[in-house]
């Protein structure tokens, strides 16, 4: 009996495309399953019930409850924040995501790793930091106190702690999508004679304009949603220094169940306007997926 020929590459190649790892119809099924059961119970089910329960006292509670006016003072100082932090971190991202991929300087592995430190540290622990550097006994405590400014338990202190957390979201999706790119077109731009801002605006953020869009729309997300960092630093006054996710806290504590769902119904609302037009971004194929979305 001859021997059987010897498979070729191309030929276990073609076999694996047409039956991938774990795509017997069995297994297929199976994994499916588990995945659309824990994508029902952990994820839709949740946001489900948040809805269910604001609504459950009727429309008109509903309204109430959303313009009543710590509510509404939570609101705007959401919105308040995310306009403020939103396109800071934008020109942060862009500078810094200019800065480690044009240049080759000593430390910008360091400065990488510095620029992603808000994934990998607690939102507790930053909001507790900011205390220890600006608080009243903190290292500028006493020369803030002096002049009479108030930075903790005050507008500023939000800002600053949501700047923090949200640091890294722009910039991490241009730094690998610029690497990836390379200088040569800035190179060109500037053999031509073009200025260092005009190789900016003309060459390098047309090229990379989709990504800050898709990091912008995480950084309002997450700005809107933070509550760590925040209720630290922000004091939870009630009418003057509550975000949205702290005015939820405070109304569930409140006993007022009903009047908590409605306002994390907005909160989910955000964050489905914000998953859609993730997903238009992504469908007219203009926005590489640059890194980690947190």
């Amino acid at each position: 009996m001859p021997p059987a020929p010897p498979t070729s590459h191309a030929n276990l190649r073609t076999r694996w495309m047409h039956t991938p790892v774990g795509g017997a119809p069995t297994t297929r099924q199976i994994v499916l399953t588990i995945v659309f059961i824990m994508t029902a119970f952990f994820l839709v089910g949740p946001l489900v019930l948040i809805v269910a329960t604001g609504l459950s006292a009727g429309l008109g509670v509903f309204w109430r409850n959303l313009l009543e006016p710590a509510t509404v003072h939570a609101v705007m100082l959401t919105l308040t924040t995310a306009l403020i932090v939103v396109p800071i971190n934008i020109l942060f991202g862009l500078a810094a995501a200019w800065t480690v991929t044009k240049f080759e300087f000593p430390g910008r592995t360091f400065l990488i790793a510095l620029i992603e430190l808000p994934y990998s540290v607690s939102p507790v622990v930053a909001g507790v930091a900011y205390l220890f550097v600006y608080g009243s006994q903190g290292l500028f405590g006493p020369l803030l106190e002096a002049y009479d400014i108030k930075v903790m338990f005050a507008l500023p202190a939000i800002f600053l702690a949501s700047m923090f957390v949200t640091a890294p979201f722009v910039a991490r999706e241009l730094i690998p999508l610029m690497q990836v790119q390379g200088t040569d077109e800035e190179e060109a731009a500037v053999t031509l004679g073009a200025s260092g801002f005009a190789t900016f605006w003309r060459v390098t953020l047309p090229n990379v304009k989709w990504a800050v869009v898709y990091g912008a729309i995480l950084c309002n997300a997450r700005v809107m949603g933070e509550f760590g960092a925040v209720s630290v630093v922000s004091g939870n006054i009630r009418g003057q220094t509550t975000t949205l996710p702290l005015q939820i806290e405070l109304l569930y504590q409140d006993y007022n169940v009903v009047g908590a769902f409605t306002a994390a119904t907005v909160l989910t609302a955000v964050a489905l306007l914000t998953i859609l037009i993730k997903v238009a971004l992504e469908q007219i194929g203009r926005v590489p997926h640059a890194g980690p979305s947190h």
